[in-house]
C-alpha cells in the first residue's frame, strides 16, 4: 500500500513540475529551460492570429490494418539526411507554403499538399501543378467536419474515389478551385489583411463546378487528379523515411500544445502548455542539429510563421504523436 502510495505521489510531483504557463510567461519559461528551440509570445495574443485548429477526434493512431509498407529499405541505405525541395526541385508544390485562414482544413491542405508533390515526382515532372485543398475540404462529407477538422486517411481517399482538381492560395487564384479563404489577422510583405471572424470560418459551400476569378480554362471534370491507392504508412522511423525517398512528401496529424504556437525557429519538442486540438502537416524532410534528429515539415500558417512556414519537430519520440498518424498515396499518371 505504501508502494502505491509512494508511485501516486512520484506521478503527482512529476505533474507539477511542468507548470501550465500561457502568454508571455509560457513563453520565458520554455526559453529558460532549454535550448532546442526558441519561443515568442505573439503580440495579439494566440487565438486571434492563430488558425482554427481541428478537433482532438481527427487525430487517431493508425490502426495496423490500415498500414501498407509500400517500399522496403535497409536502414543502411537511408541518408542521414533530406530534404524534398532539394531533390526535386523543379516541383513546383514542395515549395510553397500555403495559408489555411482561420478554419481547420489543415487535413484537406497537407493531403493536396503531398499529392501535389507526388504527382509530380510520379510523373517525373509532367504533372507539375497544385492541387486544390478546398476541392476536398468542401466536398467530401465522409472526411469529417470541414473547417472543424477531418481524418487525413478519408482524404486520400477521396483522392482515389473522386479526384481533387486544381487549385492554390486565395492570393494566387491558381486552377480550378483556388481557396476561397482569405488570410486574415495577418500581414504578409505589403498586404495587411482584415481580422478574422469572431468564430472563425464556416466550411465554404461545395461546388462541382471551377470558380477561378481567373476563368480557368480547363472544365471541372477533365481538371480532375485521381490517386490509385491510399494508406496508413508504418510507425518507425526507417519506414516513414522509405517511404519520403521512394514516393515523395506524406501527411502527419499530431496534438498541438500552446507552446508550439509559440514556435519560431530550432527542433521543437512540447515543453509546457495545454493541449488544444490537432492539426495535419506535410513532411518532406529530416536531419540532425547539434545531435537531435528533426523531421523537416511544412505547414499551413503561411510563411511569417516559425522558419519562413517550416518547422523541425524532435524525430523518434512520436513527438505530440506524430509519428502513429502518418497517411498517404499512389497518384494515378
Amino acid at each position: 500500500m505504501k508502494f502505491v502510495l509512494l508511485l501516486s505521489f512520484i506521478a503527482f510531483s512529476s505533474q507539477l513540475a511542468i507548470p501550465q504557463l500561457s502568454g508571455a510567461a509560457l513563453t520565458e519559461y520554455v526559453n529558460s529551460v532549454q535550448t532546442a528551440w526558441r519561443a515568442a509570445t505573439p503580440k495579439e495574443g494566440v487565438e486571434k492570429i492563430m488558425p482554427k485548429l481541428m478537433k482532438h477526434k481527427f487525430v487517431v493512431e493508425n490502426k495496423e490494418e490500415d498500414i501498407v509498407e509500400m517500399v522496403k529499405m535497409a536502414e543502411a541505405d537511408i541518408p542521414a539526411s533530406f530534404d524534398a525541395r532539394q531533390q526535386w526541385p523543379n516541383c513546383i508544390s514542395i515549395d510553397n507554403i500555403r495559408d489555411q485562414s482561420d478554419c481547420g482544413s489543415c487535413w484537406a491542405f497537407a493531403a493536396a499538399e503531398a499529392s501535389s508533390d507526388r504527382f509530380c515526382i510520379q510523373s517525373n515532372g509532367t504533372v507539375n501543378t497544385l492541387l486544390s485543398a478546398e476541392d476536398v475540404l468542401s466536398c467530401c462529407s465522409a472526411c469529417g467536419d470541414g473547417c472543424d477538422g477531418g481524418y487525413p486517411i478519408e482524404a486520400w481517399r477521396y483522392l482515389v474515389k473522386t479526384g481533387f482538381v486544381t487549385g492554390g492560395s486565395y492570393e494566387s487564384q491558381f486552377g480550378c478551385k483556388p481557396y476561397s479563404l482569405a488570410p486574415c489577422s495577418e500581414t504578409v510583405g505589403n498586404v495587411t489583411w482584415p481580422d478574422c471572424p469572431a468564430d472563425g470560418y464556416s466550411t465554404p459551400a461545395c461546388a462541382h463546378k471551377c470558380t477561378s476569378t481567373a476563368n480557368y480554362a480547363i472544365p471541372f471534370k477533365q481538371d480532375k487528379h485521381f490517386g490509385s491507392t491510399a494508406y496508413a504508412v508504418g510507425k518507425k522511423v526507417a519506414q516513414i523515411q522509405a517511404e519520403i525517398l521512394a514516393h515523395g512528401p506524406v501527411e502527419a496529424a499530431f496534438t498541438v500544445y500552446e507552446d508550439f504556437y509559440q514556435y519560431t525557429t530550432g527542433v521543437y519538442h512540447h515543453v509546457s502548455g495545454s493541449a488544444l486540438g490537432g492539426h495535419a502537416v506535410r513532411i518532406l524532410g529530416w536531419g540532425t542539429d547539434n545531435g537531435t534528429p528533426y523531421w523537416l515539415v511544412a505547414n499551413s500558417w503561411n510563411v511569417n510563421w516559425g522558419e519562413n512556414g517550416y518547422f523541425r519537430i524532435r524525430q523518434g519520440h512520436n513527438e505530440c504523436g506524430i509519428e502513429h498518424a502518418i497517411v498517404a498515396g499512389i497518384p494515378k499518371v
